[in-house]
C-alpha cells in the first residue's frame, strides 16, 4: 500500500510540475483532447495503463 501511495504522490508531483512549467502547452493539450473522440481517448488511456503496468512488472519482477 505504501508503494501505491508513493506512486500516486509522484504522479501528482510530476503533473503539477508540468502545469507549473508549461501552462500554455497544457491548455492547448486539453483543448486538443476535448476535440478527440471518446473511443480514441479510451484506447490511448488503456494503452498507457498497460504500458505502465508492464514497466512496473519489469522493474519489480
Amino acid at each position: 500500500m505504501t508503494d501505491l501511495m508513493t506512486a500516486l504522490a509522484l504522479a501528482i508531483a510530476i503533473e503539477g510540475a508540468i502545469y507549473a512549467l508549461f501552462p500554455d502547452a497544457m491548455k492547448r493539450m486539453m483543448l486538443s483532447m476535448l476535440a478527440q473522440p471518446q473511443n480514441t481517448l479510451r484506447t490511448v488511456g488503456l494503452t498507457a495503463a498497460i504500458v505502465g503496468v508492464g514497466i512496473v512488472w519489469l522493474i519489480r519482477g
